[in-house]
């Protein structure tokens, strides 16, 4: 019974302070929080699953901090790979006010934060990594320029959670394996950037040709078996 009476005066006493005489209550979270701020943290990494719409803040290896966070559309997907945060910049209210971008060749992507809080633990942004406003304000002070970023998408690597039909128009990591394929095949003169563009389409239908398929603009599993790309756990 002494043992837990001396553990509720405890917690009691580190959420007050006296100031002058006045009981001044502290805001248990907002203690946290500067907490966390103060520390020097090393080697960051930060990795997000899409899949989970979670971001996990690694340091020297090690979990430091989780938030949730809201990942790309289905036809608007966050881009699947390991990438380098380049910019920093305070942007307005509908990004939250800060933005961290990363080198991602096919487009503008990065983290910031979100004037549609209830889309947090959704896949529901153009593609880039939304965070609570909160969540951002606090990850923008620790996280340098240069920053490595992996976004994960599923088991199987740039396709994420599997093969897409893929149409002219379509921006994505598996646009990009499939660029640089028909590139090392000498269907595709073009930069490889992960869009799908006219320079792409006519590439795609002169493998469709060669190899007896039927021209289309569209990508399907046979077009993916033919250029020798299968799934694998």
């Amino acid at each position: 019974m002494k043992k837990a009476v001396l553990i509720i005066f405890i917690i009691f006493i580190s959420l007050i302070v006296i100031i002058s005489g006045k009981i001044t209550f502290i805001d248990g979270n907002s203690v946290f929080k500067e907490t966390f701020l103060n520390k020097k943290f090393t080697n960051l990494y930060i990795f997000v699953d899409i899949t989970e719409n979670k971001m996990y803040l690694i340091s020297e290896g090690k979990v430091v901090k989780t938030y949730p966070v809201s990942s790309g559309k289905y036809k608007t997907p966050s881009p699947i790979g390991t990438w380098t945060i380049t910019s920093k910049a305070r942007w307005g209210e509908g990004f939250g006010g800060y933005w961290m971008g990363f080198n991602v060749p096919w487009g503008m992507y990065g983290i910031h934060g979100t004037d549609e809080p209830w889309s947090i633990g959704r896949p529901l942004s153009h593609g880039c990594i939304r965070m609570f406003n909160r969540d951002v304000a606090e990850l923008y002070r620790i996280t340098p320029i240069g920053t490595k970023v992996t976004i994960y998408g599923g088991p199987f690597g740039p396709f994420g959670s599997g093969f897409r039909v893929l149409k002219p128009g379509d921006r994505g990591s598996d646009v990009y394996v499939i660029q640089k394929k028909l590139k090392e095949l000498g269907f595709y003169n073009g930069y490889v950037n992960g869009i799908y563009n006219e320079s792409t389409k006519h590439a795609i239908h002169s493998f469709q040709r060669k190899h007896g398929l039927s021209v289309s603009d569209y990508i399907g599993i046979s077009f993916y078996g033919k250029l020798g790309i299968y799934l694998f756990d």
